[in-house]
């Protein structure tokens, strides 16, 4: 009888084993989420004026940006000059973080001294770069930033490469680099 029982033990779990598929499961847990329906592409009006691609509303900031609301213009660049100071406090301020972008974003025209003296000035691939301790040249913080942000002569901006903290930093080395050829 027993012989029996074991028999039959077996042959239920043969059975079993031998109808489970690995290659497709069994049971489909929410199966919506595996079969769902495709959509065109702008192909359904989903707003009532039938346009998909919504503009943002007027007023509204992207998360994480922080408007510069200095224009682009000569005016701006003498406000900022005369009254943009860093947020940053002596605590914040990390000259090799700012060596470090400076070396990345800025050197290959002003040099690695801010002589003006970058690769490209020396390959003769851009001219007119002025160091930093010209007479005559009064850099400040803010037309420092302003000229990172927006561009000046042949100089395009860095906004977009460099986060305002980043600019920040390139403006503390920058100044750093002023004072190192002043003395």
């Amino acid at each position: 009888m027993k012989s029996v029982f074991k028999i039959l033990a077996i042959a239920i779990v043969l059975v079993a084993v031998s109808c489970k598929k690995d290659t497709a499961p069994n049971y489909q847990f929410m199966p919506n989420m595996y079969e769902s329906e495709g959509y065109e592409t702008y192909g359904e009006a989903a707003f009532r004026n039938g346009v998909e691609a919504q503009l943002p509303v007027e007023g509204t900031v992207a998360r994480g940006y922080i408007p510069f609301d200095i224009d682009n213009t000569t005016e701006g660049y003498e406000l900022a000059k005369a009254t943009l100071k860093s947020p940053l406090d002596s605590t914040q301020v990390d000259l090799d973080k700012g060596k470090e972008l400076y070396d990345i974003y800025c050197a290959i025209c002003h040099g690695g001294k801010g002589n003006g003296q970058g690769n490209l000035v020396k390959r003769e691939k851009i001219l007119g770069i002025p160091s930093y301790d010209d007479v005559g040249r009064a850099i400040t913080e803010g037309s420092i930033y302003h000229t990172i942000y927006y561009g000046k002569n042949s100089m395009g901006s860095y906004a977009n490469q460099l986060n305002p903290e980043e600019r920040w930093q390139v403006v503390s080395y920058v100044l750093k680099l002023k004072a190192d050829l002043e003395k």
